[in-house]
């Protein structure tokens, strides 16, 4: 059997419920829509780490960032492991990225200088993570470009500027690979946008010109209805980051159908984390900083995952609780590759195909900078615990963990009322401490101590 061209089109921050497929109501996302309509669209699909550069490690490792010494972001990926681009290389692959990066630079801290700064320069052969080929990409996209104009690096470490919306200019790039592209291999090629991300340096978010009236008959989510933040003024632009990802993502498939390989691609639209629009980690629990996306709510690790193409048809929606920390080894499985345990999650073929009736399963999550922590979803209940004398900047891990949150998703689907301290839940939070400390030991962690949550009611 043929093998299928794989691509990989995430984004950044995007929150799931941004999308039609996903219940948005404005017209936002018409060619994922459609793409949804032809494969297999994820309902409820979360992240296993809700800051970049940690999710973007275990996209290129399929380990978890505790597991390789990349927990929160100004940590390079390591040079001694086997990457994504290492496997697919191996297996005959072509591999082309472009985007932003994030794992390249070492940095102790924001407003310190770096030991190995590589945020606004060319990122060298070796630490681009096995991908040899095609590449026009940057550290820290946010860092080279604004929401219109910038640069990114070629790979041959030239310096490659762009005019015009960033998100169309990456897009310009994925596609001046696609064009070159002649066929004697398949390919894996990876568009790492940075849109929706809030722009570092101006603190908001940049959706082209004319979003703010396009977009201005929006409706909030009812977590961001409720507890208000900034996303009354940035929801706007932020729509419109969105809609023109998806107004990319059309062109590319444009010309893989002009160019005969759509019906041999698979293609996999996710994010990385979502944004909570700086409604949570107000608490006094926070250990760190935080501004959009760093915590256990689903404003933060809901995200879209819709899978398209070969071995991923039919129109399905998967109801059962799934993980992007399996998105490696579902991406290797389509080419071939079994890694079998040397990579983390589940190849989510395997979800797709039992397609559950109800909302089955349960996810796991580590959270750092804005504190050391870690939670557990399943259908019915969200459980997060946190190690009061740990930083989350500095610190991977703990041995002694504090009950943090506790939501009834049956009864409070927006995670408004923390029942951490509530008697009638004991028992249901005991089961769930040792659910959680179960996966912090398959993630590689040691087994902690989890106590009740000492703060007063």
């Amino acid at each position: 059997m043929k093998r299928p061209n794989i691509l990989f089109y995430f984004t950044d921050q995007q929150r799931a419920d941004t999308l039609g497929c996903y219940g948005q109501k404005l017209e936002i996302s018409p060619v994922l829509d459609a793409l949804a309509k032809e494969g297999v669209l994820f309902e409820q699909a979360f992240t296993a780490q809700p800051v970049c550069g940690p999710c973007r490690a275990l996209f290129q490792s399929g380990k978890y960032p505790t597991q390789i010494g990349c927990h929160r972001n100004g940590q390079s990926l390591p040079r001694n492991i086997r990457t994504l681009a290492d496997y697919f290389t191996e297996a005959g692959y072509d591999t082309a990225y472009v985007g932003k990066w994030h794992l390249a630079s070492d940095r102790e801290g924001y407003g310190i200088p770096a030991a190995a700064d590589y945020e606004t320069r060319a990122v060298p052969p070796e630490r681009r993570g096995g991908y040899l080929g095609f590449w026009r990409a940057a550290d820290v996209l946010e860092a080279t470009s604004h929401g219109y104009d910038g640069y990114v690096f070629d790979e041959n470490m030239n310096r490659r500027e762009f005019k015009g919306y960033r998100a169309d200019c990456i897009t310009d790039f994925a596609l001046e690979y696609l064009e070159q592209y002649r066929g004697e291999k398949p390919f894996f090629l990876t568009v790492s946008h940075i849109e929706p991300h809030h722009q570092n340096d101006r603190g908001c978010y940049e959706g082209p010109v004319g979003s703010r009236e396009r977009f201005a008959d929006y409706t909030l989510p009812g977590d961001l209805a409720a507890l208000g933040g900034d996303a009354r003024e940035m929801y706007p632009d932020y729509l419109g980051c969105c809609r023109s990802l998806d107004d990319n993502l059309g062109r590319i498939v444009e010309l893989l159908k002009k160019k005969g390989l759509y019906e041999n691609t698979v293609i996999l639209f996710t994010s990385d984390h979502g944004s909570h629009f700086r409604t949570r980690n107000q608490d006094a629990h926070r250990r760190g900083g935080d501004d959009y996306k760093r915590s256990c709510h689903s404003a933060c690790l809901q995200v879209p995952l819709v899978i398209a193409g070969p071995g991923f048809r039919g129109g399905k929606r998967i109801r059962e609780l799934v993980s992007t920390a399996g998105l490696p080894k579902t991406m290797l499985a389509m080419a071939g590759v079994d890694v079998k345990e040397a990579m983390v999650g589940e190849d989510l073929k395997a979800a797709a195909d039992r397609q559950t009736a109800g909302r089955a399963g349960r996810v796991f999550a580590q959270i750092s900078e804005s504190r050391v922590g870690r939670c557990i979803r399943t259908a019915d209940y969200l459980y997060s615990v946190y190690a009061p004398d740990r930083d989350g900047w500095k610190d991977a891990d703990s041995d002694y963990y504090e009950e943090d949150f506790f939501y009834d998703l049956r009864k409070d689907p927006y995670e408004l009322r923390n029942l951490v301290r509530d008697p009638a839940y004991a028992a249901v939070r005991k089961e769930l401490a040792a659910q959680l400390i179960g996966e912090m030991v398959k993630a590689g962690e040691r087994a902690p101590v989890i106590a009740p949550c000492r703060d007063p009611a």
